[in-house]
């Protein structure tokens, strides 16, 4: 089966969509892009140029989606516009592929998701990050017991981006727009639920975002997990990788990942002494090639759940946990205060 498809939002990061689906011959070969839209029509032209497609450009989605009955709709808009471009996208008749976060409260991401279940539409997040083989790796490690039960995970991000546009003027920038992916990793690889945060968040003397460049956080999860996360936009000087570097605690072992390909694992050999003996065990592959390809295996994946009628990984009703992990931190450090993360979706 083949699909028309409309991207909405042509800016840097729809650059990632597109080469994803032209650089896969089983999305390339599915999904034919009939239209781009832009409030910057220029920019959507140039995009579709780039590109090295035939598509119809604009700034007008509704006409754009009335002129093509486009099968699928691609929202890559800022998060302040996703509410709209969904919702328009399902009275269309569109089955919905987001970027993150997929929406800016929990009140409008219910909206969306009550909006797909009554148009029978997929609608889904883009967290490519969980698709790439250390999470993958991870998480199947970490449920085979390797290191014992799993007791804690720390994660620390530290960059210093220099992007432009709308994220230097965002409030919560780093929480809102980036930590989406750490904390839905963190979720998806512990295999545990969030049940509460505390949080502080600051802008650093030198930052050039308008607020919120730094955060810190505590989640409590179930069984007694706790996930820390320690994170900068504003940190010059010595970068980790955009995934994080990662410690995961267990009660036999530790794991360190370095995100990117250095995996690190020692176990207790031997017992008795002031510090155990530690023997180094092996992080093995992750068992599924195709869950590794970050953009490619999202958008794979909901093209396969809407042609089997199941729910992609990062369906809105799963992926409203991870909104809710995100929104509970700022509130966290909005009140200086504990908050308990109820909301686990529908």
């Amino acid at each position: 089966m083949t699909y028309t498809a409309v991207l909405a939002g042509c800016g840097a990061m729809s650059k990632g969509w597109l080469e994803a689906i032209k650089r896969v011959p089983a999305l390339s070969e599915k999904i034919k892009v009939v239209g781009l839209v832009d409030l910057d029509a220029e920019l959507a032209a140039t995009r579709a140029a780039e590109a090295g497609l035939s598509a119809a450009t604009g700034n007008d989605l509704e006409a754009m989606l009335s002129a093509t009955k486009a099968d699928l709709l691609f929202d890559v808009v800022p998060p302040s516009a996703r509410k709209d471009v969904v919702l328009s996208g399902l009275a269309h008749g569109c089955h919905v592929l987001s970027e993150k976060p997929m929406a800016v409260s929990l009140r409008d991401a219910d909206e969306l998701i009550a909006a797909a279940r009554a148009a029978g539409r997929v609608h889904a997040i883009v967290q490519n990050r969980r698709y790439i083989e250390g999470v993958r790796r991870i998480r199947a490690f970490l449920e085979s017991g390797a290191i014992g039960t799993l007791t804690s995970l720390h994660c620390d991000f530290f960059l210093a981006p220099h992007f432009g546009g709308f994220r230097d003027e965002m409030e919560h920038v780093l929480l809102l727009d980036m930590a989406i992916h750490t904390f839905d990793a963190a979720r998806f690889m512990a295999g545990r639920v969030p049940l509460a945060v505390y949080a502080q968040e600051s802008n650093p003397a030198g930052s050039w975002y308008a607020q919120g460049a730094s955060a810190n956080a505590i989640f409590e999860f179930s069984d007694g997990v706790i996930f820390n996360y320690r994170g900068s936009w504003a940190a010059e000087g010595a970068p980790t990788s955009w995934e994080g570097n990662w410690r995961f605690i267990g009660t036999n072992g530790t794991l360190l990942w370095d995100g990117a390909e250095q995996f690190t694992a020692h176990v207790v050999d031997g017992e008795g002494k002031f510090l155990s003996d530690l023997r180094p065990i092996e992080v093995p592959p992750s068992a599924d090639e195709s869950q590794t390809h970050g953009h490619a295996s999202v958008i794979a994946e909901f093209l396969v759940a809407i042609e089997n009628g199941t729910q992609p990984e990062t369906v809105g009703t799963d992926n409203i946990k991870s909104l809710g992990m995100v929104l509970a931190a700022i509130e966290s450090a909005t009140t200086q205060a504990r908050v308990e993360i109820n909301h686990q979706g529908a």
